[in-house]
């Protein structure tokens, strides 16, 4: 059964349309007792976006970012965050903006990208769906020292990480954001042959 014979919406109200929008939704759900239930729920629409880790196969290296984010810090997190590259699609493909984001955050010109999954990263409240990529790297590619783009408030520091310092760097507590988290795990299992990852295959 499709999900649109298991709920009807009531009412919808937008309660913020500054940054993103954020909506608060009464509808009625069809519990799989056959019973209905009335809820309310309350969905952060902020766009899907794309997310990448430039990997080096020889060095054994991947590219990382720190930089400032104000919920982290409301939320007692007083460093910067470490990241990886990523970025809203704002109507890109999610492969063109990933480009366009390693170029502008880390300052290099990938020439193959390669999606390794998607997935909802807060699917309680945030609509957004989020593709992860990986693409390998070398000086070559190197276009500028990256960033990001001022305008847009952006103070990006580059990190070039060994795969075991990354994942130490877990385990030690320094803070990372989910998606990376993810990232530094996938590519200890599968692009550096899995020994030091955090979980096993």
């Amino acid at each position: 059964m499709s999900l649109a014979h298991r709920i009807r919406i009531r009412d919808v109200r937008t309660l913020s349309d500054d940054w993103y929008v954020l909506k608060k939704t009464t509808f009625d759900w069809l519990r799989s007792d056959g019973s209905w239930q009335t809820l309310s729920r309350e969905t952060y629409d902020r766009g899907n976006g794309a997310t990448l880790l430039p990997f080096d196969p020889v060095k054994r290296t991947i590219l990382l970012t720190r930089q400032f984010r104000y919920p982290a810090y409301v939320s007692g997190h007083d460093d910067l965050l470490i990241e990886a590259a990523a970025g809203l699609l704002d109507g890109e493909s999610p492969e063109n903006r990933i480009r366009l984001e390693v170029e502008e955050e880390l300052g290099l010109r990938l020439q193959d990208v390669r999606k390794v999954f998607a997935c909802f990263m807060s699917p309680g409240s945030v609509t957004e769906q989020l593709h992860f990529f990986v693409g390998r790297y070398d000086a070559s590619m190197r276009l500028s020292a990256g960033g990001g783009a001022r305008d847009e408030g952006e103070d990006i520091e580059v990190m070039e990480l060994t795969v075991d310092e990354a994942l130490q760097m877990i385990r030690d507590g320094r803070i990372c954001d989910g998606k990376t988290v993810m990232l530094i795990q996938y590519a200890a299992l599968n692009l550096f042959a899995g020994k030091n990852a955090l979980v096993d295959r």
